[in-house]
């Protein structure tokens, strides 16, 4: 069942207006590297090494932005242990690994589709 945007402001208020909380969390969860960040983040703890490996191409500023961001949303918990040298990981919180149970089945729809949106040569 398809729900438009009329359903939703019906049911929730004047969501997704200018101004409105929900228009940052979108912007959060579903920039580029939110979401790459995210998806790698359900296969389990990372690492930050590991992480700027499986997000290729982002850069360690960016990484650092995305993961704050992130945790300040309280989708990515940060787990630094005092150990020499440091060891800090990464993981979905419970909020993180709700939001990812609806957002996977749209990666899997990009996935099966990206060539038909944009067709490779």
């Amino acid at each position: 069942m398809v729900v438009s945007l009329a359903q939703i402001r019906e049911k929730s208020g004047e969501v997704f207006t200018e101004g409105c909380p929900t228009r940052v969390v979108l912007d959060h969860i579903m920039s580029k590297w939110g979401v790459l960040v995210l998806l790698a983040l359900t296969d389990g703890t990372h690492r930050w090494g590991e992480l700027r490996r499986e997000v290729e191409g982002i850069s360690e500023k960016m990484l650092a932005s995305t993961l704050r961001t992130l945790e300040a949303d309280g989708l990515v918990e940060r787990t630094s242990y005092p150990e020499v040298p440091p060891r800090v990981e990464y993981s979905l919180t419970k909020l993180g690994r709700e939001l990812m149970e609806r957002m996977l089945p749209l990666v899997e729809w990009v996935a099966a589709n990206a060539g038909r949106v944009i067709p490779v040569d």
